[in-house]
């Protein structure tokens, strides 16, 4: 019974770290900040118990990466003169990630002796697919809605009312655009695991992960439609690998298209019962997977955001932007006290592009800064855990085509594996391999 209640309570403070809220009780200060605040006191303490306190060479690299960016932040402030540090302070930014997922770590292994690469997943997959399930909650039941709206003030890049407004589905800490990518990188490293274990003899395990991922993909789509480029790259990792694209069935191939076909074949009766039953289920579907829908009813694929999309790609009209940037990330009417100029709808150039945004901000210089840090990230990781190479690459590569749509980035994805001590995962993996 002890060991069930350690691991909910670890569900919950893995959801903590990757959905930060702020609650109405304790504002300007999220969840993701408190877990930090806790993994700097662990790590001090345990710093204070080696007789040579060192701080890791890798991390050490990857700091001065981070560093080079927020100098590029910084560079391109105090030239155009700005107050908008969104990227000055990325350093400090990775470090409360790391921090808190450290603290995340600590956790996991004190509940189960020790911690790897899959348990990590493990718990991210978990936390995924219960924010998916509170979606669905807060949007059908009134009582648990108000509960949650008067209990969280806000996630960290928008608030509770702006998310009522939108009349979007959200979880606890789970909304938009971030959460999408977040669940899309969860779709990736599911698919990945379920290849992994395919050739394994624990089918039930193996039809779980499906469920997970068969969840995320029709509620997370509601929530974000960021999701499907999850959904696709994981699609495409397992048709790649599975060789379907030649027809040639493994016997873990077969396996794993077995469970693909049951899992069809329970979901899709209740997916069309509540779209021909249920209003608000009606109007989440044609949303989660619009373009579907429009390539079904008119043969060709349209998608309202997309459309807004490209009219978002406004390029900077001079060298010095091309360089150093303008300055701006945000929407400068909110970030300067005394700005008198036009007052965009939204981002800065009206536009929501990763890669725009990042340009007009601190120029190539600090775009190629930040791209040399993410791919450094993953060859980190990469190294440490050989065995999942595939799985880090796809995240570095996830990453990229985010950018094309929106300008977030998914370290706290890899940071809980930069956690993880090499030998710790292969010993956990020799020893419960079997059990994934």
């Amino acid at each position: 019974m002890g060991k069930i209640i350690a691991i909910a309570f670890t569900i919950i403070i893995t959801s903590f770290y990757f959905f930060p809220f702020e609650f109405v009780f304790l504002p300007e200060v999220n969840t993701k900040m408190a877990m930090a605040g806790f993994g700097l006191v662990l790590l001090l303490m345990k710093l204070a118990r080696q007789r040579e306190p060192k701080i890791n060479r890798d991390f050490f690299q990857l700091a001065l990466w981070a560093t080079g960016v927020s100098l590029a932040g910084l560079l391109s402030v105090v030239y155009n003169n700005t107050h908008d540090y969104t990227y000055a302070t990325y350093l400090v930014s990775m470090l409360v990630w790391c921090s808190g997922a450290y603290m995340l770590v600590s956790l996991i292994r004190w509940v189960h002796g020790k911690v790897s690469v899959v348990v990590v997943c493990n718990y991210l997959i978990t936390v995924c697919v219960l924010q998916c399930f509170l979606a669905l909650l807060i949007e059908n039941s009134p009582a648990f809605k108000q509960l949650v709206d008067q209990v969280v003030l806000g996630v960290s890049f928008t608030d509770m009312e702006m998310l009522r407004k939108l009349g979007r589905l959200y979880g606890i800490g789970a909304s938009l655009d971030v959460a999408g990518c977040r669940f899309a990188a969860i779709l990736v490293m599911i698919a990945f695991i379920m290849m992994r274990i395919a050739e394994q003899a624990n089918r039930k395990i193996l039809g779980v992960y499906l469920i997970a991922f068969l969840v995320i993909t029709l509620i997370g789509n509601m929530m974000s439609r960021s999701t499907t480029v999850g959904m696709i790259l994981a699609l495409l990792y397992v048709a790649y690998e599975s060789r379907f694209y030649i027809l040639s069935f493994s016997k873990s191939s077969r396996r794993l298209l077995g469970w693909l076909i049951v899992g069809l074949a329970v979901l899709l009766p209740i997916v069309i019962y509540k779209y021909h039953t249920d209003t608000n289920f009606y109007g989440n579907i044609r949303f989660a997977f619009e373009g579907f829908f429009s390539l079904a009813e008119k043969g060709t694929w349209e998608v309202h955001s997309n459309e807004i999309l490209k009219n978002m790609y406004v390029f900077p009209d001079n060298l010095k932007t091309w360089i150093i940037g303008d300055g701006y990330f945000d929407n400068p009417y909110y970030k300067e006290p005394y700005y008198t100029g036009l007052n965009w709808k939204g981002y800065y150039q009206e536009t929501d592009v990763g890669y725009l945004r990042f340009i007009f901000y601190f120029g190539v210089i600090g775009l190629l800064l930040f791209c040399i840090f993410i791919i450094r990230i993953g060859q980190n990781c990469m190294s440490r855990f050989t065995g999942y190479k595939k799985f880090f690459l796809m995240l570095i590569m996830l990453n990229f085509i985010i950018w094309l749509k929106v300008s977030t980035d998914i370290f706290l994805v890899f940071a809980p594996f930069l956690m993880i001590r090499k030998e710790e995962n292969e010993d956990y993996e020799r020893l419960y391999l079997t059990d994934v």
